[in-house]
């Protein structure tokens, strides 16, 4: 009986470790699809509907470094399950249908998103220490079908609701809660959290590799959610209907589900990540290009491309964290460093791509500076694919 409750206890776990990564993104992905609809309710420029995602983006890196002394005081696990509950307050607020609501709302929500980011890899390392490459692939494989969900299904649920945007998007709080539900047993347990004091944080700041792993996960964070911001308003102005654009976004996040549970235990298993990371973000260029140039000719075959390579680079940015730090109080003080850094420098991506959509009158100058931001991944991802481990008090593990 006891090897039964305890089978049964951690597939509970399991599940709300899954139904967790699955709502870490469908708050930012659920607005694309309608982004038209709400600029047009409300009365936004390009600049200010691109600011929607850029608000939440700004909290995920902002606000990463709350992590860690979270994490210290109430342990990993409560602090996921506050995460969850302050996310769905988040985008109920946010769909109430007032433009400081939508703000307000998106840095409410974009704040529990934030730290939790910064603590799932911790919460691999806690819980499945002999299996963070599986299991890395399973949390990216599950935030990436989140936000596929979410970018699919937000028009057809208009269609078959007759709701609007507001209604549709509020619906990302109901697995949120469910989540928060399925890992509340987690959350009652014995506190063990991670410890990782300001000494781990200075021990970061000096250790080069910690720059390099900031600077791959900041630019692939980067082209990924300009590409989540945009997309289907480009696809819609090349002449494409806006369900089929939705269709093309959940497309690409659908093909990284499986890269992103395919890649990880391989990469994690080998001493470089080098030759995993170049190949993901020449694909992410090649998808990139496609876009710029052809853009309604073969767009499955683009958004397969950028599937494929934002997919990886996004499980590998992630592998790398947990691969290059000895313990889960470790990996949440470099996953907050990385995080906070990369995502304040990723929440430019959508804006300024808004910007210089509104200057240029066109889309080829916007992608054109995505292809720039590609080149410094790449050479980003060749610094933090190398086995470097950041060094701390502890012996650190190795790719």
């Amino acid at each position: 009986m006891a090897e039964r409750r305890s089978g049964l206890s951690w597939a509970v776990m399991v599940a709300g470790f899954v139904l967790a990564a699955l709502n870490l993104r469908p708050a930012l992905a659920g607005i694309s699809p309608v982004l038209d609809e709400i600029m047009k309710d409300l009365g936004l420029s390009p600049a200010g509907g691109g600011a929607i995602t850029t608000v939440m983006v700004v909290c995920l890196g902002v606000l990463a470094p709350l992590a860690p002394p979270l994490a210290r005081r109430f342990g990993l696990d409560r602090v996921l399950l506050v995460c969850l509950l302050v996310l769905a307050a988040g985008v109920l607020l946010r769909s109430a249908g007032t433009v400081p609501a939508l703000y307000a709302g998106a840095a409410v929500a974009g704040t529990a998103i934030a730290v939790a980011n910064v603590i799932m890899p911790a919460v691999v390392k806690q819980h499945f220490p002999e299996r963070v490459g599986l299991f890395t692939g399973v949390y990216v494989s599950a935030l990436v079908m989140g936000a596929a969900a979410a970018s699919g299904l937000m028009i057809p649920l208009e269609h078959a609701t007759g709701y609007g945007w507001r209604e549709v998007t509020a619906t990302a709080a109901i697995p949120a809660v469910a989540a928060a539900v399925l890992w509340l047993p987690q959350a009652l347990r014995p506190r063990a959290g991670a410890r990782a004091g300001r000494r781990s944080f200075r021990a970061l700041l000096r250790t080069p590799v910690t720059w390099h792993v900031t600077l791959f996960m900041g630019f692939q964070s980067l082209t990924f959610y300009v590409t989540l911001a945009w997309l289907p308003t480009i696809f819609q102005e090349a002449g494409l209907p806006a369900d089929q654009a939705g269709y093309l976004l959940s497309l690409s996040n659908l093909v990284q589900v499986g890269i992103a549970l395919a890649v990880p235990p391989y990469a994690g298993r080998a001493r470089s990540q080098v030759p995993y990371v170049t190949a993901a973000t020449l694909l992410t260029v090649a998808g990139y290009a496609g876009v710029l140039l052809t853009p309604t000719t073969v767009p499955w075959l683009w958004m397969v491309l950028l599937g494929i390579g934002q997919g990886a680079a996004i499980a590998l940015a992630l592998l790398i964290i947990a691969l290059r730090a000895p313990d889960p109080a470790a990996v949440t003080a470099l996953s907050a460093v990385a995080q906070s850094a990369g995502y304040a420098l990723a929440a430019l991506g959508p804006f300024l791509i808004g910007v210089l959509r509104e200057a240029s009158g066109g889309w080829t100058l916007p992608l054109l500076a995505g292809l720039g931001a590609c080149g410094v991944q790449l050479a980003a991802g060749f610094l933090a694919g190398r086995p470097a481990p950041v060094r701390d008090s502890a012996p650190a593990v190795r790719g």
